[in-house]
């Protein structure tokens, strides 16, 4: 649909939309699932999978995972971390809110957000939100993973700034893919159910203007280059006239060829009292340097990330000659111990394949995870092993951050991730054997050792990460029971 009151779909005239390509939206409530997705990005500018030969090892988009970790999360992730927040006038006072109530939300507002499941502000919402909603508007950078109710705090402050007696657009929502456009608008629909006036636009491909067409939705979604389209050369709406400026994911943003420049061209349309928020999930040198291009005189909030620790984790290495090796050893290590789930990392979409047909054959219950699954589909894969349906995961790198399944007891590096320049993959490793040891548990993980390379490989993590990994003997099962307790 091209337009939508932010309750339900509704027709707008002039608008036409072809649903092969734009799909159905449907409330993240009722699937697990939520739409058909497409692959590649809505100017064709997204990185496509790596669809070369089946050895080839598992490239991970970072929109690809993004969207991924939105869909595979429901809830709000237990978070203890503090706030770091940097505000742009050191004398202002600082406001934090412990009730939504506090914000004196319109009654409308504030209803769509207890339906959505908020019974309180989650720890960035609590700092993010007073200044999203402050008059005069604040500028803001705010940095937080996934998760952590970012996309429902910009999405109130949309909803909450406009003004539904001015039919023209006024808030404006750019993110870096059509699948991530399309989760915002989700968010919005949901918040706004119970606020009917205030209309909703997707600037996405599929969905045709006519020409001439001065659209009315209060609040415009989509991706830079289509955004960009409707606001300069087809004039759709004027861009004058928005109040807010939202630039969600702006890590992914700069990672895809072409949308940095959009981005900023867009924001360069805009009057100079209008609100400008920029998030994103990590924050290296080349996002602060677009970050201080895109939002004049901000307010910074940092949510630092969870740190993965090994303190929880035994590690081991087992030495074998060839896949059938380790093969056998994994069901010796799976024989030995009261495993609850298990997930096992390949390099490989082949070797995964392979492993799982193994696994299979030996009456275990297997998920495969691998990057020629559509987004939507891997989400599937990781619910339904979430709910314990499935005991063992077989999964290359896109399954290698973000997901929290309490029951992992143990994690495989049936093959050891490499970088590119050969040596031992850390960051990567560290996100793997994280996948286990969480909530405060005892995790284990098996290192898989086939050659000297690998061998190699070990004493590289192990002087990274200040850790001996213990030499294992999966044929010894007294000594392999006393090595687990």
């Amino acid at each position: 649909m091209a337009s939508h009151s932010v309750a339900k779909g509704c027709g707008v005239p002039g608008v036409q939309t072809k649903p092969a390509q734009v799909g159905t939206f449907k409330s993240m409530a009722s699937s697990n699932v939520p739409c058909s997705l497409l692959k590649d990005d809505i100017n064709g500018n997204v990185l496509p999978y790596s669809m070369g030969k089946e050895g080839k090892k598992d490239l991970v988009d970072p929109a690809e995972q993004s969207l991924l970790n939105k869909l595979i999360r429901n809830n709000l992730v237990k978070n203890q971390n503090q706030v770091e927040v940097l505000q742009r006038d050191p004398n202002s006072p600082l406001f934090s809110v412990k009730t939504f109530e506090e914000l004196r939300l319109k009654p409308q507002l504030l209803q769509g957000v207890y339906t959505m499941g908020f019974n309180r502000p989650s720890r960035i919402q609590e700092n993010a939100l007073p200044m999203m909603l402050a008059e005069p508007p604040q500028n803001l950078i705010a940095q937080s993973q996934s998760g952590t109710g970012k996309t429902a705090a910009f999405s109130l402050a949309m909803l909450s700034h406009v003004n539904p007696a001015n039919k023209w657009t006024q808030c404006l929502c750019i993110a870096p893919t059509y699948e991530l456009a399309v989760q915002i608008g989700h968010v919005i629909e949901q918040m706004g159910k119970f606020y009917p006036e205030v209309k909703l636009a997707y600037a996405v491909r599929g969905n045709r203007v006519l020409r001439g067409t001065t659209i009315q939705e209060h609040i415009v979604i989509g991706t830079p280059g289509t955004v960009l389209d409707w606001g300069l050369k087809l004039k759709f709406f004027d861009p004058k006239k928005i109040r807010v400026f939202v630039l969600d994911e702006a890590d992914v943003m700069i990672a895809t060829q072409g949308h940095q420049d959009q981005s900023i061209r867009i924001q360069r349309l805009l009057p100079k009292d209008c609100q400008m928020l920029l998030l994103s999930a990590t924050f290296e040198d080349s996002v602060w340097r677009f970050a201080e291009r895109i939002i004049p005189d901000p307010n910074i909030i940092k949510l630092k990330r969870e740190e993965e620790t090994l303190d929880t984790i035994k590690q081991f290495y087992v030495v074998c000659k060839e896949k059938e090796d380790k093969f056998s050893a994994l069901c010796n290590i799976y024989g030995s111990l009261t495993i609850a789930q298990a997930m096992i990392f390949c390099q490989t979409r082949r070797m995964a394949s392979w492993l799982s047909g193994q696994l299979s054959s030996e009456g275990h219950q297997v998920a495969l995870l691998s990057g020629e699954m559509m987004v939507e589909q891997r989400a599937a894969v990781i619910e339904r092993f979430r709910e314990g349906k499935e005991k063992v995961l077989v999964t290359t790198n896109v399954c290698s951050r973000g997901i929290d399944v309490e029951q992992v007891s143990i994690v495989v590096n049936f093959d050891l991730p490499v970088g590119r320049d050969g040596n031992s993959d850390n960051e990567t490793y560290l996100h793997r054997i994280g996948r286990t040891g969480r909530f405060g548990k005892k995790g284990f993980a098996f290192n898989m050792v086939d050659s000297q390379e690998t061998m190699d490989l070990i004493h590289q993590i192990e002087l990274h990460f200040d850790r001996k990994i213990v030499k294992l003997d999966t044929d010894d099962l007294d000594e392999l029971e006393k090595m687990m307790n």
